[in-house]
């Protein structure tokens, strides 16, 4: 397949604002949309598979249904979107969606007993995911000018969050209103319409794939080597992994709420919005004022404040203090992701983005899903007051090993700016 390009870019493209792009803009209006999508179907999919069982049981068997397709498809996934188009193979992604919303339309319509065709439906959106979000990662780069990447990710991170959490706000007010049927059909539209907006996103920047060499298992296992090889990479993604799985409090909410708290469904929802507000509102700065200095030293920083606000909201018995820490979380979680994903971007060239990103989302689910299973487990031995100090103190210590991460990854650690990752990772 070939990638379409635009015309010359005018002098001043790499320094003006990156939200001058049109071809930008119709990529974030295009995902912002299909994560809504996602999203809305995501929680009228658990409450419907919960209304038929009633077992808790069933809602991990719904992750686990999208999970393992995921798991599964990983290595075909990053091959193949460093070898063809990656805007059309987002764009397929999509469609079999879109396809899923349908389906699942399809069974609220016609009344379907039971969740073994619901769990079907997860299977095949499972895998469309497996290729959608390496590929959307992937695609980025190629759509703006290298010197306004990382406020592109910013922008992007942002949005997305918002969406995040617009998402299951809206899907809750759908199926009041109509139910699956209306919700569904909502979701396959945003698919379509998401579609239709990324086929008129132009690739400007892209490099042509090469030849291919060796077989699948080959080239992957050449991602995988060169993940091993690059600190910055290896660094940045096993960071995350640690910190979000040892320290996420998410999981613990609503038991904060009802009996630590004693603030009831309406603070449980502040609670969860809490972290939201300081991602949303730290990306909303970073996309209008992206930093690009000392970005390896900030990160640590940052991820060391993650840890020590989680500590305090495990400690605090009031409020306003406990949304006030979840809140700093989120603004020092957001610059971390805008550290990292600008970091594993302009470390990775072109050609292997499909597969290092394939590898790097496979690590950040398995730290979301994984790190909610760790504090629910946690809870239940320890208590929840415990469960929730300790994976604090063990964020720090991710930190606080830190000391000694920052020696073995001495090129992240020393790390200026963006640019000099590339440098770096030559």
């Amino acid at each position: 397949m070939t990638v379409p390009h635009s015309p010359p870019a005018a002098p001043d493209a790499e320094t003006s604002s990156v939200y001058g792009h049109s071809g930008f803009i119709s990529f974030l209006i295009a995902r912002v949309v299909a994560v809504v999508a996602t999203q809305v179907q995501a929680v009228v999919v658990a409450w419907q598979v919960y209304d038929l069982t009633r077992e808790p049981l069933a809602l991990a068997y719904v992750g686990l249904a999208q999970f393992l397709p995921m798991l599964a498809l990983l290595l075909p996934a990053g091959d193949l979107i460093d070898r063809f188009d990656r805007r059309r193979i987002l764009a397929l992604a999509w469609s079999v969606g879109g396809v899923c919303s349908a389906l699942l339309w399809w069974l609220a319509g016609h009344g379907a007993s039971g969740v073994a065709g619901i769990y079907a439906v997860l299977v095949l959106y499972g895998c469309a995911r497996a290729f959608s979000g390496p590929a959307m990662q992937s695609l980025l780069p190629q759509i703006v000018p290298r010197g306004q990447l990382a406020q592109a990710i910013a922008a992007n991170s942002m949005l997305m969050r918002v969406a995040s959490i617009g998402g299951p706000l809206l899907g809750g007010l759908l199926y009041a209103l109509g139910g699956g049927e209306l919700t569904y059909a909502v979701c396959c539209a945003c698919f379509v319409l998401g579609v239709a907006l990324l086929l008129r996103v132009v690739v400007a920047h892209a490099t042509a794939p090469g030849p291919a060499q060796g077989t699948m298992f080959e080239r992957f296992g050449a991602g995988i080597t060169f993940i091993r090889t690059r600190p910055i990479i290896l660094g940045t993604i096993s960071l995350d992994l640690f910190a979000v799985l040892l320290g996420g409090v998410v999981a613990l909410l609503p038991i904060y709420a009802q009996e630590v708290l004693h603030v009831g469904p309406a603070g449980l929802g502040a609670l969860r919005s809490a972290m939201a507000v300081g991602e949303v509102g730290a990306g909303l700065y970073l996309s209008m004022r992206p930093f690009n200095r000392h970005v390896g030293r900030t990160m640590f920083i940052a991820v060391a404040v993650f840890g020590v606000a989680n500590l305090v909201f495990a400690l605090s018995h009031w409020f306003w203090l406990s949304f006030a820490a979840l809140t700093v979380a989120g603004a020092a979680d957001m610059v971390s992701v805008y550290i990292r994903g600008a970091l594993v971007q302009f470390s990775t060239p072109d050609t292997m983005r499909g597969r290092v990103n394939a590898v790097n989302m496979l690590f950040i689910g398995s730290s979301n899903e994984l790190g909610e299973f760790r504090a629910g487990t946690s809870a239940a031995w320890l208590g929840v007051v415990p469960a929730a100090v300790v994976g604090g103190l063990c964020t720090l210590g991710v930190v606080g090993v830190v000391g000694g991460w920052m020696l073995a990854f001495k090129t992240l650690r020393t790390v200026d700016r963006f640019e000099e990752a590339a440098q770096a990772s030559s």
